[in-house]
């Protein structure tokens, strides 16, 4: 892979690391541990460059139980912490700023807070902020993914490249945690008609598809968030960085 970038993702519910399936986390991921500081740990020791953390509680719940985690995650490891999850005005993405994330995933508040949000965007300016796209059956979703707006994804990307963005994440909602394949069309159409950075989300399950993405950077998709396929080995070198890291956290 020499240019696509990956970015393991730690989703948190309850102080926990949980998996997501089509936009609704799981608890109690035994197989790869429950501890959202140790994962990242162990993301780093595997050369991950970069991280993006949800917080689903504050997403869903509005609720900042999980911050002080965030906080210790950032402080924790060397590399860049991309964080999101209901943010919902200026103060609170000023909140979040705080724990030491690098880029914050803004999402619904780019449509319901248009003035907030271009707040956001000039006091922190572009390059520290991703724009969420979350996408079902081809149309925005927002607020949690609980509430469908009329407008096509690709409206909604031109509108938040006018209000100053520089890099959104899209993601079909209905692809993510399946493991059952990408729907990169949709990114390489966001890609080709903005000049938007874009990061693919969702339902990357092997190899070839992370190849296919990498062919793609010359036209702006130049990273990808991986969920469940990596904690769930999906790739075969992983076997390669358990046996060799195996006990290292224990």
């Amino acid at each position: 892979m020499s240019n696509l970038l990956i970015i393991p993702a730690i989703d948190i519910k309850d102080g926990k690391t949980v998996r997501v399936v089509q936009g609704i986390p799981e608890l109690n991921c035994k197989a790869y541990g429950n501890d959202p500081v140790e994962m990242a740990m162990i993301w780093r020791t595997e050369n991950a460059k970069f991280l993006h953390v949800v917080d689903f509680d504050h997403s869903h719940l509005h609720s900042k139980k999980n911050y002080k985690i965030v906080k210790e995650i950032c402080e924790s490891v060397v590399i860049p912490v991309e964080f999101g999850g209901g943010i919902r005005s200026y103060d609170e993405a000023a909140t979040a700023m705080d724990l030491g994330v690098t880029r914050l995933v803004i999402g619904s508040l780019a449509y319901t807070k248009p003035s907030e949000f271009e707040k956001v965007i000039k006091e922190f300016g572009s390059s520290r902020l991703s724009a969420a796209i979350d996408i079902i059956a081809n149309k925005v979703v927002i607020k949690g993914r609980r509430e469908i707006i009329n407008i096509s994804p690709l409206e909604f990307a031109k509108r938040l490249e006018n209000a100053g963005i520089t890099r959104v994440i899209v993601t079909d909602v209905s692809k993510n945690g399946m493991l059952e394949g990408a729907n990169i069309e949709l990114s390489k159409m966001i890609a080709e008609n903005t000049n938007l950075k874009v990061t693919h989300s969702g339902g990357i399950t092997k190899s070839a598809e992370l190849f296919e993405l990498d062919a793609l950077t010359s036209i702006g998709i130049d990273s990808a968030i991986i969920g469940r396929a990596l904690y769930e080995n999906k790739f075969s070198c992983q076997k390669i960085w358990r046996i060799a890291e195996s006990g290292i956290f224990d």
